[in-house]
């Protein structure tokens, strides 16, 4: 078949079907993941922690995103690419549609940005200029200074009440895709279901249209703490393609996330 696009995932969200995320880095995983079945890839600045030893995400470069890009491409023939905007790579129009033209050119199908309403204007530019987009709304990991670590957000009703209004902001500035991180479960299926455009999961519950996990968390082989959120599906299966085909299914059915990797 054709790769998959964000049309395909708009059709799973009408149908009421879930789809399923994973990071990846290289070619060989991204290989791996395009046959067995995944619909999309994403280049995260993950990377930073998982790959580079970092604490955090911010010392990743737009250079590694771009490069890491080219490598999950050459993998890849039917998965759909999505790169992060790492870190201060879109602190102006400029810098973002430089950046952004730096991952399409990679072979990305579309960038990732961290952050609500004040991105409508970038976001907007950005769609003029023919690059689709993916928000993020929740727990930002560019912003975890600012949050204090890494904490579920969302909880109290005026924090609901504004994530709520920066998701349908976000759609109406553009992005066609939307990532929910680290928020309770109740928050994300009202924010789901306000929106027409399909909404990505991680911490999320299983109410999301899609479900994205670090693809080290879901082997359970990621430095230091696990995030509540991931499953070893690894050591469930004892076999990489295992793991992956069991991730593939148990999203598809809605088992997983189940409520251990859930916030009330």
């Amino acid at each position: 078949m054709s790769r998959f696009t964000v049309s395909h995932l708009q059709k799973f969200k009408q149908n009421n079907e879930k789809f399923s995320c994973i990071t990846a880095y290289d070619a060989s995983f991204a290989a791996l993941f395009d046959e067995l079945g995944m619909h999309m890839l994403l280049i995260g600045d993950s990377l930073g922690m998982v790959l580079q030893g970092h604490k955090d995400t911010l010392a990743v470069s737009i250079d590694d995103i771009a490069y890491h890009t080219r490598c999950v491409a050459r993998g890849t023939e039917k998965t759909m690419i999505v790169a992060d905007m790492p870190f201060m790579s879109y602190a102006t129009p400029e810098q973002t549609y430089q950046n952004a033209a730096k991952l399409m050119q990679a072979g990305a199908q579309m960038v990732k940005v961290e952050g609500g309403e004040w991105l409508s204007p970038t976001i907007k530019g950005l769609v003029e200029r023919g690059v689709p987009v993916c928000g993020h709304l929740g727990l930002t990991p560019q912003s975890v200074h600012l949050f204090g670590g890494y904490k579920v957000q969302g909880r109290g009703e005026q924090q609901a009440q504004e994530m709520l209004q920066h998701a349908k902001q976000l759609e109406a500035a553009g992005v066609q895709l939307l990532v929910l991180e680290c928020i309770p479960t109740e928050l994300a299926k009202l924010i789901t279901e306000a929106l027409s455009i399909p909404v990505i999961g991680i911490g999320a519950g299983n109410v999301t249209d899609g479900q994205i996990l670090v693809m080290h968390d879901a082997f359970g082989i990621s430095k230091g703490h696990i995030p509540k959120f991931s499953k070893n599906f690894l050591a469930e299966t004892g076999d990489i393609r295992g793991a992956i085909s069991l991730y593939l299914e148990q999203v598809a059915s809605g088992e997983f996330p189940g409520e251990a990797q859930s916030f009330s």
